[in-house]
């Protein structure tokens, strides 16, 4: 399953320059699938879905840091341990119980981002 940051987050910045995958994203920020991956164009996410790698999608808080669950790998190939969860002073970094995956599709999510 993909991390959460939930709104004890202090916006501390401990976390953004850990995740592998670029998917931490400060308060108010826009994102894309592109940030930080080999992801560009018109691309299929492991999901099935057709995206636009280079567009740019609205934050998805205006409060607090927050992870973008699609490129949310739980660290899985780079690391043991999601670095987010590891490093955060406040342990606001935790399990998404709504989005659960298994490793292999984390394996792939992660072989997607960075091919």
């Amino acid at each position: 399953m993909a991390i959460i940051i939930t709104d004890e987050c202090i916006n501390c910045d401990a976390c953004i320059s850990e995740c592998p995958n670029n998917a931490i994203y400060e308060p108010d920020s826009e994102w894309a699938y592109a940030d930080g991956t080999s992801l560009s164009g018109t691309v299929t996410t492991p999901s099935g879905e057709e995206v636009d790698a280079d567009e740019m999608h609205e934050a998805k808080s205006d409060e607090f840091y927050f992870i973008v669950t699609d490129k949310c790998t739980e660290c899985k190939g780079f690391h043991d341990e999601p670095q987010c969860a590891s490093v955060c002073p406040v342990d606001c970094c935790i399990l998404d119980e709504d989005n659960k995956e298994t490793e292999d599709q984390l394996t792939a999510k992660k072989a997607w981002l960075h091919v």
